[in-house]
């Protein structure tokens, strides 16, 4: 593992506030993510940074070295950052920062943005975090976040955001090694899973949350091992775990995706963007709220065109790329294909442009 500016940002945040608790509310993640990242963290390095007390952590000798090491690194970083955003401001070109969860639908998004909108800086930012994004939404940093919201984890929307919603509910599948005896039946029943160990990333927000309360529900209560979905795969594919998956996920020659009978696992697919602002974008929308809805045919204000900072509105066409592009994900992907067959979903008909 190679760290990151986040993880010496998240290091500086346990040592300035000397808990784990206090530290995850500053950083915008909750406790568990941040103890995971932590743990990874100081497994890479081989040794303990911080000592964990009943009253708090506290960096051990060598903890204080690396905070201390890190400190102007985040600071140079932060500046960096800054003065660059601030250069490219000043450019006046038109721009797109797009922030977006995992999804097979970027490639696709990606492609048709740039056709739709040649000469534009299209910019992308990836994150295990929904909420972290949001939040860069709010704050200007971004123009535009694709997230997913965990059936029973509301996301933590921030004041004044629009938010169309691309799908109301996706339902999660099930990736497990292709000689597993449950990975013969076309719809795999919670149950045949109960003797397997379950994988689950607890930085993905309301991820892990999501599935307790899907498993607690089914009477299960099976081993459930923290990690990142890259490694799960080789582990999955290896019959060592079974784990939750997009179900526009492709299968692999050792791996296959299957449904989950009722579809208990589910996602709700979310676009946010600001309001346009005053100016050539058009008037400012009244703001009703946290992640209030925007009619996806309509655009705020005359539709995609550069602002006074080089900035594009968000408009129904990008709404309308992003559909086109699940849409082509949703219907490559056979299992999902089936299921959307099956439930008569309107996906397999071509929204208007």
């Amino acid at each position: 593992m190679e760290l990151e500016v986040r993880h010496l940002r998240a290091l500086c945040a346990i040592a300035d506030t000397g808990s784990l608790h206090k530290a995850a509310r500053q950083l915008g993640m909750s406790q568990p993510s941040l103890t995971t990242q932590l743990r990874r963290i100081e497994n890479s390095l081989g040794a303990e940074l911080f000592s964990r007390e009943r009253t708090g952590c506290r960096p051990t000798p060598l903890g204080r070295s690396v905070v201390s090491r890190a400190r102007p690194l985040v600071s140079g970083m932060a500046a960096l950052v800054a003065e660059a955003r601030a250069a490219a401001d000043l450019t006046g070109g038109p721009r797109l920062r797009i922030g977006s969860t995992a999804s097979r639908a970027l490639v696709g998004w990606l492609r048709r943005l740039r056709q739709r909108l040649p000469g534009t800086d299209i910019s992308l930012q990836m994150d295990v975090s929904a909420n972290a994004l949001l939040r860069t939404v709010a704050a200007g940093q971004l123009d535009v976040a694709f997230v997913h919201e965990v059936e029973g984890c509301p996301l933590n929307v921030p004041e004044g955001l629009e938010r169309r919603v691309l799908v109301e509910r996706e339902p999660q599948f099930i990736s497990m090694a292709r000689d597993h005896p449950a990975a013969a039946s076309p719809v795999v029943e919670l149950a045949d899973l109960a003797g397997d160990r379950w994988m689950v990333d607890p930085t993905v927000d309301g991820e892990w949350d999501g599935l307790r309360r899907v498993l607690g529900a089914a009477g299960l209560n099976p081993p459930v091992l923290h990690g990142d979905y890259l490694t799960a795969a080789s582990l999955i594919a290896v019959g060592e775990a079974v784990a939750p998956c997009q179900p526009t996920s492709r299968p692999r020659e050792d791996m296959v995706i299957r449904p989950l009978r009722d579809d208990p696992l589910a996602v709700r697919l979310l676009l946010f963007s600001r309001p346009a602002t005053g100016g050539e974008d058009g008037p400012a929308p009244q703001e009703t709220g946290p992640g209030r809805d925007l009619d996806p045919g309509r655009a705020p204000g005359p539709g995609l065109g550069a602002g006074g900072t080089g900035r594009l509105s968000i408009g129904a066409e990008v709404f309308h790329d992003l559909e086109e592009a699940y849409r082509e994900a949703a219907l490559g992907a056979v299992d999902y294909r089936l299921w959307l067959t099956r439930n008569k979903s309107p996906l397999l008909h071509a929204p208007a442009a």
